[in-house]
């Protein structure tokens, strides 16, 4: 993944819109390149601006008086009284302005004059009400159904990196990616995210490992999509466990133990 694709992934994020998978692939990448976190914070910064919105100012004082006044003198049956200036009109001025019936409307502008519809436009303003309800209610479920149904792996390396003995090492890969470990001893996780990693042929897999001492625990299988994987090690991680990855039949070693040589070899202590 490059710069700019992790941006629009960072955009998305910063919104709460982004899909599980690509909530995925944008831990993974900002776990691969924390130097990307700049444009985490810039995109932070923005959807915070845009949700705090304009700053409210106060209406004009003559504004005010004059739409006091014309509420002063306007009937509330849903007739409209017609005011030579509404902005300069004063209760005094007004008092004695006739409302205007369906005839004189009908003189003014002929049989097809149109009437006022006040209860079409209350209809009209409770629906628009309803409708950005709506959409509000709508776009805060997708927001909580994506972060309800993040992948484990997100949910676990989210849990690592805010504990306060969260730590991470990464080493280089012979096909010039990158794989990173992150861990906590409190919480006995770990997760691996790698960049670039090679792909597999039909019928392999990568198998996770943590080595204690001499002694290899299996700790799940993971597949990598277009190089980059997000990966939970299966079981508690023990203090000074070393985590490693080799490559198996699908399913993972029937042994139990690593048929191959560690393509990744990463210390915690």
């Amino acid at each position: 993944m490059n710069e700019q694709e992790f941006a629009e992934l960072a955009a998305g994020a910063a919104i709460d819109a982004l899909s599980p998978d690509d909530q995925q692939r944008y831990h993974a990448a900002l776990a691969a390149h924390p130097e990307w976190q700049r444009i985490v914070d810039a995109d932070a910064d923005s959807a915070g601006f845009l949700a705090e919105g304009v700053t409210r100012a106060a209406p004009s004082p003559d504004i005010r008086a004059a739409l006091l006044a014309r509420i002063a003198v306007t009937p509330q049956h849903g007739d409209i009284v017609l005011a030579d200036s509404m902005p300069d009109a004063t209760p005094d001025e007004t008092t004695d302005a006739a409302p205007v019936t369906d005839s004189a409307l009908a003189a003014l502008g002929g049989e097809d004059a149109p009437k006022a519809p006040a209860h079409r436009l209350r209809f009209l303003f409770t629906l628009a009400a309803c409708l950005a309800l709506l959409v509000g209610v709508g776009a805060g479920a997708v927001a909580i159904n994506t972060y309800i149904n993040r992948p484990a792996s997100v949910v676990a390396l989210e849990d690592i990196q805010a504990a306060d003995d969260a730590q991470q090492a990464s080493v280089s890969l012979e096909s010039g990616g990158t794989a990173t470990a992150h861990w906590s001893a409190s919480l006995g996780k770990s997760v691996l995210v790698t960049d670039g990693i090679p792909s597999l042929a039909e019928g392999e897999t990568y198998e996770l490992w943590y080595v204690r001492g001499d002694t290899p625990v299996s700790a799940g299988v993971f597949a990598a999509d277009g190089g980059e994987a997000t990966a939970v090690l299966a079981g508690e991680m023990h203090a000074g466990d070393v985590i490693a990855v080799t490559v198996e039949q699908d399913g993972g070693s029937p042994s139990g133990l690593p048929t191959s040589d560690p393509v990744v070899v990463i210390p915690t202590a």
